[in-house]
């Protein structure tokens, strides 16, 4: 049986905020940051039992943010797909039922308004689009895709065959049909939902900010790619096309937030996704 996954909701004022995951489970830290060693992880106890196992490996997740804000439905990122060809084993040729999950959680795919892609790598546009008939079509057939102009700009000249396959069967196709809207990264949805730039991880990486009748959230995009780099925000994650860029928007993000009041929604985060961070003498920390 496929495995079914607890849907998460966050009430921001008169915003909804909606969690449905694709897949959520451990993984070697190694395959995302070099300096993450089992030894080296064990040294943050306080990632137990959320993100991390008694052995030292990352827990994480692929999920989308359902945004509901002045009569939009906005999703935030749209995990890896389904039937495509992917370098990673558990990604490639996905049978997955995340389209059901996403109906299932009130949100079927005719209902959607709005998609943001806050970068374009494989985990973040795979469900921008759909088999259908033997071609690419897109997923969200009554919505507009938000797609970063400097993010679109890189990306759409890679030479990576891999990087290219994405764009192929995840990007193009939704230009093609005239969907994609390039938008720079301070870009505004509605007057509760905008864009804030997070540039490293990719040249246009943004992150999805929402503040509403005094409360305020933060959906992170890839720029804490795990709740680890906070007390570790030198570790440079294997997929940063700039990692030094990386490193102080991160750092910067981490001071911005810290003992504040605006809850940090962790694109990858595991379950229970949300929190706040907190500055100790020991660092930063996520506090969920």
């Amino acid at each position: 049986m496929p495995t079914t996954y607890p849907v998460l909701r966050w009430q921001i004022g008169a915003v909804r905020i909606t969690r449905v995951v694709e897949a959520e489970g451990p993984t070697p830290g190694s395959f995302l940051y070099a300096d993450a060693t089992p030894e080296k992880l064990l040294q943050h106890a306080w990632l137990r039992p959320h993100f991390m196992t008694a052995e030292g490996m990352l827990i994480s997740s692929i999920h989308a943010f359902v945004v509901e804000s002045q009569g939009e439905t906005i999703v935030v990122d749209t995990c890896i797909g389904n039937d495509k060809p992917r370098a990673v084993k558990n990604w490639n040729m996905r049978k997955g039922r995340f389209l059901e999950d996403l109906a299932e959680a009130g949100f079927p795919r005719e209902r959607v308004t709005t998609v943001v892609c806050t970068h374009l790598h494989v985990d973040h546009v795979g469900w921008n689009t759909m088999l259908a008939g033997g071609k690419w079509v897109p997923t969200f057939p009554n919505a507009r895709y938000l797609i970063g102009r400097k993010e679109w700009a890189y990306w759409s000249e890679a030479q990576d065959a891999q990087d290219k396959a994405i764009q192929d069967d995840s990007v193009r196709p939704i230009v093609e049909a005239g969907l994609a809207e390039l938008v720079e990264p301070d870009h505004c949805i509605t007057e509760e939902v905008f864009l804030e730039p997070t540039p490293g991880h990719t040249p246009g990486h943004v992150s999805v900010r929402i503040s509403s009748q005094g409360s305020e959230a933060v959906i992170t995009g890839d720029l804490i790619h795990h709740p680890a780099q906070c007390s570790e925000p030198g570790w440079a994650n294997r997929f940063d096309v700039d990692p030094e860029a990386a490193r102080a928007t991160r750092r910067a993000f981490l001071e911005k937030y810290r003992d504040g009041k605006v809850l940090v929604l962790g694109t990858h985060f595991a379950t229970p996704t949300a929190g706040h961070i907190r500055r100790g003498a020991g660092g930063y920390r996520f506090k969920a």
